[in-house]
């Protein structure tokens, strides 16, 4: 049983529960979009990823996004999940990013997308 994120009651009055497929899909954005510093117990949790809507659009800063993206997702859910590449666009005040993993559990794989507007 997984708990839904953002958590909610479901329509019985209980805590929402989950598919795992939705589960790690929730996990992986919470990795991306918490910045570091944010969580109090775990201060090094996150990628910072929201900072690039203002940073100025190169390559060179795509790929050390994805280079960060593919190691915090290493680093958080190593043991779930086996990032196999990132993808990240900025198109204007929207941020892209697509994660294409495989579960460790079952070796099924996956492609997750995300958009942030700010």
């Amino acid at each position: 049983m997984n708990i839904h994120h953002p958590f909610r009651i479901d329509e019985r009055g209980r805590t929402a529960t989950t598919s795992t497929e939705d589960h790690i899909r929730h996990m992986i954005e919470q990795v991306l979009f918490t910045a570091p510093g944010e969580r109090v117990n775990r201060p090094n949790f996150g990628t910072g990823v929201m900072q690039l809507l203002f940073a100025p659009n190169s390559p060179e800063l795509a790929a050390a996004t994805e280079f960060t993206i593919q190691g915090a997702l290493q680093q958080w859910l190593g043991e779930v999940i086996k990032v196999e590449a990132v993808n990240v666009e900025s198109q204007e005040s929207t941020l892209h990013i697509t994660v294409q993993y495989i579960v460790r559990r079952n070796q099924q794989r996956a492609v997750a997308q995300f958009s942030r507007e700010v």
